[in-house]
């Protein structure tokens, strides 16, 4: 008998599949073998010892501060670590619990959604002189060449934008913006190019949306998240697809000293009301951005990063834009045009993490690196 230990990333179907497990047996194993750990911040000490003991008797475990079991405190956090298939168990037993552990039984299982298998390229083209990439910027005549050459690269979205959003930029009108913009759309509607790949603007100006979802645009992607109620009624209209993403203050100050008492729980609760809002207006189709480099430090963009996985749980596509950002310089001290290797980390750990959608300047390597890792993912 000999044996060896496996990659905790180890395809487990293809596995099991290799050595003759049954289907059915395969699902329930599967339920078996991650470890999902769940911050639970703000549990009542009560409600505490309760979970802890329920946990324990299914082989899951809750870690609490020392005192928890006296009630020293009204309330703790804890640490939930259990399988999927303990996480639906405790869904269970929570359900009939005091203390509102009823609500907490409702929430677990929601962090059982897997991210889609399939992960999008989003390449990044800007019309305007002022973006923090100057490679991604091109003249009017430039831009559809480029356009071109993404799709044959491998772009399966690509994303244009008139206007920069960076740290410290200036916002320019409505009619400025159209006229940077309109010749590419014209150009992209012309070649039919929206049958190749799909088409996404990087606005949030409701002329601009408007006349891009005119000809063949199908994704807005807002850095506001529908702070327009003009910009909801156009997405709804045409029945397109929005990206939400989180920021924090504006694109000019959003960078001075940005605080948070939980990034991810703070980001949380915006996406919840965003997509409630996107919903009131009939809005179906959504893709979740977390904002890396919107009013955030070098520690709020890791925390995102690290833990994007949480995401998941609202049942909509993750995307990741974090190409060539200044927070590779503050890990690794380097000019914008030397970013490329941090930015491939990034985004590889990123889709580990639940993104389906990464955004990005260099699409040719990032086709490669994806299927690289996927050819890696695909072996058991």
């Amino acid at each position: 008998m000999r044996l060896y230990r496996l990659d905790e990333h180890t395809n487990l179907e293809a596995l099991f599949n290799k050595i003759g497990v049954t289907h059915e047996g395969s699902v329930i194993m599967r339920q078996k073998s991650k470890i999902n750990l769940l911050y639970i911040e703000g549990i009542k000490s009560p409600a505490a010892n309760i979970l802890k003991q329920d946990a324990l008797s299914i082989g899951a475990d809750l870690a609490v501060p020392k005192d928890t079991i006296t009630c020293k405190d009204a309330t703790v956090d804890a640490i939930l670590m259990a399988t999927d298939a303990q996480l639906r168990v405790l869904s269970k037993k929570e359900k009939v619990q005091p203390f509102g552990l009823k609500t907490f039984a409702d929430k677990i299982t929601s962090f059982l959604m897997l991210p889609d298998s399939k992960v999008s390229i989003m390449g990044v083209v800007n019309t305007n002189k002022d973006s923090f990439y100057k490679n991604s910027r091109f003249s009017k005549e430039q831009a559809l060449l480029h356009v071109e050459k993404m799709i044959e690269d491998g772009a399966d979205i690509v994303d244009i934008g008139g206007v920069s959003s960076r740290p410290g930029s200036v916002a320019i009108s409505q009619e400025e913006e159209l006229a940077r913009i309109q010749d590419v759309v014209d150009a992209i509607y012309a070649k039919k190019l929206y049958e190749k790949a799909q088409f996404s603007l990087d606005s949030y100006s409701p002329l601009c949306l408007r006349y891009a979802l005119e000809r063949g645009f199908s994704i807005v992607n807002d850095i506001t998240a529908l702070e327009n109620d003009e910009v909801a009624k156009i997405v709804s209209l045409f029945d397109a697809t929005v990206v939400l993403m989180h920021k924090k203050g504006l694109p000019q100050t959003m960078q001075e000293s940005p605080k948070y008492d939980n990034v991810i729980l703070e980001v949380d609760d915006f996406f919840t009301k965003r997509i409630e809002k996107a919903k009131s207006f009939g809005i179906k189709k959504m893709i979740l951005d977390t904002g890396i480099g919107f009013g955030k430090t070098l520690e709020h963009n890791l925390l995102l990063i690290k833990h994007h996985a949480h995401f998941l749980h609202f049942g909509y596509p993750l995307l990741m834009g974090a190409s060539r950002k200044s927070l590779i310089d503050k890990i690794y001290p380097c000019d914008v045009k030397d970013r490329l290797a941090g930015t491939l980390a990034i985004h590889l750990r990123a889709v580990e993490n639940g993104a389906s959608i990464i955004r990005v300047h260099d699409v040719k390597e990032h086709a490669q690196a994806l299927h690289v890792a996927q050819a890696i993912n695909k072996i058991f």
